[in-house]
C-alpha cells in the first residue's frame, strides 16, 4: 500500500486530516469513486453561449484580472476578460480576491462555469473553474469526474489529486478478481476500470469499466456471504427437546395472527432440528416480531438455556427489557439489563447473573459483546433491526456460546430479492400481517405555510389527552436552513406556551435520554422534538400525531420507520410530512407515502431511487460495502456475480495462488 504522504501537496496536516475520514493510502483515495459526471466535452465560442446553463469555453485571457471592492455589500469583486476568435466575456469571482494572482495575460484557458445576462444585457460567467491551456486536461474538453471530496479539497484540487494517483502507476492498483470470471464474463482489468471510471476517454470505456467494478464488489459481497453460511451449516446446533411455546402464547394480551404464528412453526421446527438456527424475520412496522421473539426466548429457557436479545440503542433496550420482565416475571424467568451506562455496581450484578445462570433472559445493547461478558449457556442470540449491527457482531455474540441459535429481526422492510442477496447466511420468515383493530395511519405531504394550521392540529390532539413526535433532521442550526431541535423547540414553546414540550438527540448521555422517554410515556410531556434517534422500536400507544420536518432529508423506508411509532393504539393517528422542497423526485416520493403503508411497496421504490447504500442509511458492517454497485439497477451483473462466486467455491481448478488472493481479501470481512 502507498502511502498518501508521497503526493505532492499532501503535507502532514493534510494526511492527518485525511486519516480521520479513512483515508491513508493512494488506493483510498482511487476508491471514493465519482459520484457523478459532467459532460464538458464540448467547447463553445463566446458567440454561441446560452444564458442560464453551465458552459466551456477556451479564450487568451483579455487583460489583467482586478479586485473592485463593494463597499455598499461588504465584498470584493473580482474581474477578468477572455477573448476568443468570436468576441469577449467577462469572467467574475465573489469574495476571491487572490484569484487575481492565478491568471497570466496573453496565457490560454479554459473556463466552465454558469453564463448570466448582466444588467446592461451583457453576458457573464460566474465563478469558473478554470485550466491552463498545455496542461493535461481534468476539468475541460472531457467527461469530467464530480465527487464529494473531503473537507479542505474543493472539485479541481481532488480531482488533480485523483490523476496523480493514477499517474503513480497501474502497479499500485491489484487485481484480486480472478482471470477466469474475467474472461468468462467479458471483464477488463481492474487498473482500466478504475482509470476510466475516474476519468473516462469514452462513454463506452466508462460503461466497461463500471460493469467490471460492480461485478467486483457483487462477487465479493456473494463469496463473504456463501463462506458465512458455509461456517453457519457446519455448527451443529443445541437440539431443543421441548417446543411447545403455548403456555406462553395463553399470556399474552393480544392474540397472535396466522403469520406470526405461521412464523413460530418455522422457528419451533429449526430449534429441534440438530442444526443451528439463522433465521430473519421481517415484518413491516408494528406486525408483531417483538412478540415472537419473546416466544423463541421461552422455548430456550424452557430448555435450560440462555436467551439474549441486542437491540440498537439503549433507548430500546430499556423497552424490551420492560417488555420481556412484564411477561416473563410472573413465570419465574429472571430478566437482567446490560448496557454501557449501566451504574458499576449494577453492572458488577449483572455480570455475576449472567455467568452463573440466574439470568435467563439477557436485554443489552452491544454491551453484550463485550470482553468480560460470560455467559452460562447461551441458547439464543436475538438481534434487533440487524443492519444496524453486521454481520461480525452478530458472530461476536454468537461466539460466547456453543452454537447458539440465532434470531434477526428487522423491520426495514426490504424487497425479498434483496433481502436474499444482503441476508444470503440466513433463513428468512416474513411477518405479512398486521394485528387486527389497527387503524390506518393518515399521512399528509405539506409545505411550509401550513405551520400555523399544524400547530393548531397539536394543540387540538395534546387537548384530547394524546401526545405528538416532532422529528427534525439536525440538532443544531446548520448551513442548510434545515429545522434543527434546538431552535424548534424554543420556538415551538413560544408558538404553544401551555404544552409541556421536552427534545431528544444522540449527544444526550443514556440517562438523560431514558428520563425525557419516561416522562413522555408518563404522558407527563405532550410533545417530543426530536432527531431520528426514536426512529426504531419505541412503542407509545398514546402518541398519535408524527411531523417530520425537512421530509425531503429522509429516505422513504426511514420515514415509513418514522411513521410506526404512531398508530399503536386505537384512536385515530396522523403522520404529517413537511417539505417546500420543489424537486420532482421529492414530491413523487412523499406523494407515495400519503397513498401507501406497504413498506415492503416503499421500499422497492426507495431501493430503485436511492440504491442499496443509501437504503440502508448506514454502511453493512461485516460486508464490502457498495462503492458503486446498485443493487436494484445491477440485478443481472448481480446474478453473473452469484454464478461467478458459487463456480469459484465449487470448482477445483482455480490455483492455489488465486484462492490466496481472494480469501486474502475476504479476511477482513468475516
Amino acid at each position: 500500500m502507498v502511502h498518501i504522504s508521497v503526493l505532492s501537496g499532501i503535507g502532514p496536516k493534510r494526511a492527518e486530516a485525511l486519516a480521520k475520514v479513512g483515508i491513508s493510502t493512494v488506493t483510498d483515495i482511487l476508491n471514493l469513486l465519482p459520484r457523478d459526471y459532467d459532460d464538458r466535452s464540448e467547447i463553445r465560442t463566446v458567440d454561441s453561449l446560452v444564458a442560464g446553463a453551465v458552459q466551456t469555453i477556451l479564450g487568451v485571457l483579455a487583460q489583467t484580472p482586478e479586485n473592485v471592492p463593494i463597499k455598499k455589500a461588504g465584498m470584493t469583486l473580482t474581474k477578468a476578460l477572455i477573448k476568443d476568435s468570436t468576441g469577449t466575456l467577462e469572467l467574475v469571482w465573489f469574495n476571491q480576491p487572490y484569484m487575481s494572482k492565478n491568471f497570466k495575460h496573453g496565457q490560454g484557458y479554459t473556463f466552465t462555469g454558469t453564463v448570466k445576462h448582466t444588467y446592461n444585457n451583457r453576458m457573464q460567467m460566474q465563478s469558473p473553474e478554470y485550466e491552463p491551456v498545455g496542461e493535461v486536461p481534468l476539468g475541460a474538453g472531457r467527461i469530467v469526474p464530480l465527487y464529494t471530496p473531503p473537507t479542505g479539497f474543493s472539485q479541481k484540487t481532488w480531482r488533480a489529486l485523483v490523476h496523480q494517483c493514477l499517474e503513480a502507476g497501474d502497479n499500485i492498483i491489484t487485481d484480486d478478481l480472478p482471470e477466469e470470471p474475467r474472461k468468462t464474463y467479458g471483464l477488463c482489468g481492474r487498473a482500466d476500470a478504475i482509470r476510466n471510471i475516474h476519468f473516462p476517454e469514452s462513454e463506452d470505456m466508462f460503461l466497461s469499466a463500471r460493469r467490471r467494478l460492480v461485478f467486483e464488489e457483487l462477487f465479493f459481497m456473494q463469496l463473504a456471504l456463501f463462506r458465512i453460511k458455509e461456517r453457519a451449516a457446519e455448527q451443529a446446533g443445541i437440539v431443543f427437546g421441548d417446543a411447545d411455546y403455548s403456555p406462553f402464547i395463553k399470556r399474552l394480551p393480544f392474540k397472535m395472527t396466522q403469520a406470526q404464528s405461521k412464523v413460530l412453526t418455522e422457528i419451533a421446527a429449526d430449534l429441534q432440528s440438530g442444526t443451528a438456527m439463522n433465521r430473519l424475520i421481517q415484518g413491516d412496522v408494528g406486525s408483531g416480531k417483538t412478540a415472537v421473539a419473546m416466544a423463541t426466548a421461552y422455548m430456550a429457557i424452557k430448555n435450560g438455556c440462555q436467551a439474549a436479545i441486542m437491540a440498537p440503542t439503549e433507548v430500546l433496550a430499556q423497552q424490551h427489557y420492560e417488555g420481556f420482565t412484564k411477561l416473563f416475571a410472573p413465570m419465574g424467568i429472571e430478566t437482567v439489563l446490560l448496557t454501557g451506562s449501566l451504574h458499576v455496581s449494577k453492572r458488577k450484578t449483572a455480570l455475576s447473573q449472567i455467568a452463573d445462570g440466574t439470568a435467563q433472559m439477557i436485554v443489552g445493547t452491544h454491551a453484550l459483546v463485550q470482553t468480560g461478558v460470560e455467559y452460562r449457556r447461551l441458547g439464543l442470540v436475538i438481534t434487533d433491526e440487524q443492519h444496524r449491527f453486521g454481520v461480525n457482531q452478530r458472530f461476536t455474540l454468537k461466539e460466547k456460546g456453543e452454537s447458539p441459535h440465532t434470531l434477526v429481526m428487522t423491520a426495514t422492510p426490504i424487497p425479498r430479492t434483496l433481502a436474499l442477496i444482503l441476508y444470503g447466511d440466513l433463513d428468512i420468515s416474513i411477518i405479512d400481517e398486521l394485528p387486527p383493530g389497527r387503524v390506518p395511519i393518515k399521512t399528509y405531504a405539506l409545505n411550509g405555510t401550513y405551520r400555523p394550521r399544524i400547530h393548531e392540529f397539536i394543540r387540538k390532539e395534546t387537548a384530547a389527552g394524546r401526545q405528538a413526535y416532532i422529528i427534525c433532521p439536525v440538532i443544531e442550526e446548520s448551513e442548510n436552513d434545515m429545522a434543527n431541535v434546538l431552535q424548534y423547540t424554543a420556538d415551538l414553546r413560544r408558538a404553544l406556551p401551555n404544552l409541556r414540550i421536552a427534545y431528544l438527540h444522540g449527544r444526550m448521555k443514556p440517562a438523560e435520554k431514558q428520563e425525557i422517554m419516561d416522562e413522555f410515556i408518563a404522558n407527563r410531556n405532550k410533545v417530543l422534538i426530536s432527531t431520528t434517534v426514536i426512529e426504531v422500536g419505541i412503542n407509545i400507544p398514546n402518541a398519535t400525531l408524527m411531523l417530520i420536518e425537512n421530509a425531503e432529508r429522509f429516505g422513504l423506508s426511514q420515514l415509513h420507520q418514522l411513521r410506526g411509532r404512531v398508530g399503536r393504539g386505537k384512536e385515530q393517528s396522523h403522520c404529517i410530512l413537511v417539505s417546500d422542497s420543489n424537486a420532482p423526485v421529492t414530491k413523487a416520493r412523499l406523494k407515495a407515502m400519503t397513498e401507501t403503508t406497504d413498506g415492503f411497496k416503499l421500499a422497492e421504490l426507495d431501493l430503485k431511487q436511492r440504491g442499496a447504500g443509501d437504503f440502508f442509511g448506514t454502511r453493512q458492517h461485516g460486508l464490502p460495502s457498495f462503492m458503486i454497485a446498485n443493487l436494484y439497477r445491477d440485478m443481472d451483473i448481480l446474478k453473473e456475480a452469484q454464478e461467478a462466486a458459487r463456480e469459484f467455491g465449487n470448482n477445483k481448478s482455480f490455483t492455489a495462488d488465486e484462492r490466496t488472493v481472494v480469501y486474502n481479501r475476504l479476511a477482513g470481512v468475516l
